[in-house]
């Protein structure tokens, strides 16, 4: 199993969700770029963190 933990930052508001870009790590690709958030769970948050698991 391995796990990874991604930063995100606020970019725009679109009409029901909150767009977010990635912040890669320095030298690093993307692993999901952007990302939408709907708007009842997002709130007015400007940073997000989020981990991902490959479980096979």
């Amino acid at each position: 199993m391995t796990q990874k933990t991604i930063k995100f930052e606020y970019e725009k508001e679109t009409k029901n969700s909150v767009r977010y870009q990635e912040l890669p790590e320095p030298g690093q690709a993307p692993v999901l770029g952007t990302i939408y958030v709907q708007k009842w769970f997002a709130s007015d948050t400007k940073n997000l963190t989020i981990t991902i698991e490959k479980t096979d």
